[in-house]
């Protein structure tokens, strides 16, 4: 990242820097996005990892880092605005979270992979590799079905969010989260126990 450029921009004009780096016109505009959420981004890897009583070699740095790595790698983010932006990047989270857990499980198939523990408390299972993957792979299910449930879960589960913090993401009430919310518990208890 270019310090000197990230010192220049206007850290509260989220929206306008979304908007260069959806057109293109600012190669450094993902750099100053990064740089100027980076406090908000580490929150909500720390809250993916709050629950971790185990040392591991994913820590909410390593989230972020590969999560700025994802968003730089050319992909169009179709956000305009902070909380949109910060909804896309929990899916990234998820993502990453997700694949380390995969990688995890095939080395440890090969011998010599270092233990980590992420919780699943929020949702009330086990914590294992395997519910991890099961939550992702109901969550795949359930964006064919209801995508608001799926993001509203991302947000909640990978994400650490609170209620207001998607609610103003997704554009919905509190009380439409909280629905969400039990909903989706509600079918993803049932899709994991399958």
């Amino acid at each position: 990242m270019d310090v000197a450029k990230i010192m220049e921009s206007d850290p509260t004009d989220i929206t306008g820097l979304l908007l260069a780096a959806r057109s293109g016109t600012d190669r450094s505009a993902m750099d100053r996005i990064v740089a100027a959420l980076y406090p908000s981004l580490h929150r909500l890897a720390e809250a993916r990892l709050a629950s971790n009583g185990t040392l591991s070699q994913l820590d909410a740095t390593s989230i972020i880092h590969e999560t700025y790595t994802r968003l730089c790698s050319g992909v169009q983010i179709n956000a305009s605005c902070r909380g949109q932006f910060m909804a896309y990047a929990a899916q990234v989270m998820r993502s990453v979270v997700v694949d380390y857990v995969r990688k995890r499980r095939a080395e440890r198939r090969g011998g010599g992979a270092i233990p980590v523990t992420l919780t699943t408390s929020v949702l009330n299972i086990a914590s294992s590799d395997e519910d991890v993957e099961r939550v992702h792979d109901a969550l795949l299910e359930l964006e064919e079905t209801d995508p608001r449930l799926k993001r509203v879960v991302e947000m909640r589960f990978f994400g650490g969010f609170s209620e207001t913090e998607i609610a103003v993401a997704l554009g919905v009430t509190d009380r439409t989260v909280r629905r969400d919310w039990e909903r989706a518990r509600l079918l993803l208890k049932v899709a994991i126990q399958r």
